[in-house]
């Protein structure tokens, strides 16, 4: 179990950071991640990271993929960790 939540812990802030470097390259006018990139991220465990870092960066809030997509993908990973930490 410690192996597993290490690996989420890992995948959410790895997301949370990605979503703060895409927001700076925005910021700079450079080349940004692809938007499927960070999806990725959240949906091999990032939900979570990607979701707070969406918020806290008030990144990608105005794109469906994210403004939904991200906490239905938070919400489905922390109902499948309870599941079977029970």
């Amino acid at each position: 179990m410690t192996v597993l939540l290490s690996l989420l812990f890992a995948a959410n802030t790895l997301a949370f950071l990605a979503m703060w470097w895409d927001k700076r390259l925005a910021r700079l006018d450079r080349r940004r991640i692809p938007e499927n990139t960070l999806l990725l991220f959240a949906l091999c465990g990032g939900g979570v990271g990607g979701w707070l870092g969406m918020k806290q960066f008030r990144h990608k809030t105005q794109h469906w993929r994210f403004s939904l997509g991200l906490p239905v993908i938070a919400l489905l990973q922390i109902g499948l960790l309870a599941y079977f930490m029970i």
